[in-house]
């Protein structure tokens, strides 16, 4: 099945409902909220941009609550959240990941200089998501803790979209889909999320294809 048709039929069953993809063009235009969007803090010093692709995705999880408010007000205090945590704490200058996705669907920019350097398809803005990958990949932390349960589906399906849009930009093979443990000693994305990274990739190469 073509793109086009596979796009206007997950958008019909709301895969991709709410996220900004118009199936008359095909063309995924997700909200992804930025930094200013939000109101993050200035990074402590400038991020830097590398110019080349990225060459996969690597899914995370914030490894805290897993909240029932999915409201917006709720996915930026988180925002805000993670990015105190990494620059107070982590000695970061900024968010570690390049993308955050909440619990109720809202994607937001993480480290400046990301949604920019996405919509330009051929450059990467230097991450601290995982080491080794903070070029190579795209680093996306999704808010909650899937040691025991699943994602809503509504974080389910904004991180498909996200997905399918990051993939096309960048040229990264859906089954380059992964999860921070398999590049770091760690439980991250958590067991549950971690064992549906087999479906997430199906799903994004069914829209791709």
């Amino acid at each position: 099945m073509r793109r086009r048709s596979l796009l206007t039929g997950l958008a019909g069953a709301g895969v991709l409902a709410g996220l900004g993809v118009s199936p008359a063009l095909a063309t995924p235009v997700l909200p992804i909220r930025s930094c200013a969007d939000w109101g993050a803090r200035p990074p402590a010093q400038p991020t830097s941009v590398v110019h080349e692709r990225p060459v996969r995705i690597l899914i995370h999880h914030t490894a805290s609550a897993n909240t029932t408010d999915y409201s917006q007000a709720a996915a930026y205090a988180n925002a805000k959240w993670i990015q105190d945590l990494h620059m107070d704490r982590n000695g970061w200058i900024d968010s570690g990941q390049h993308f955050t996705n909440s619990r109720g669907g809202f994607l937001m920019e993480g480290r400046h200089g990301s949604l920019a350097a996405l919509r330009a398809g051929d450059r990467v803005v230097v991450g601290a998501h995982c080491p080794g990958q903070n070029t190579a990949a795209i680093g996306i932390e999704n808010e909650g803790l899937y040691m025991d349960v699943e994602p809503p589906k509504l974080q389910w399906d904004s991180l498909v979209s996200f997905c399918v849009y990051t993939c096309e930009q960048y040229g990264i093979s859906p089954f380059a889909i992964e999860g921070h443990r398999d590049y770091r000693d760690t439980l991250c994305p958590g067991d549950k999320l971690y064992a549906l990274l087999p479906r997430l990739r199906q799903e994004v190469a069914q829209v791709l294809s």
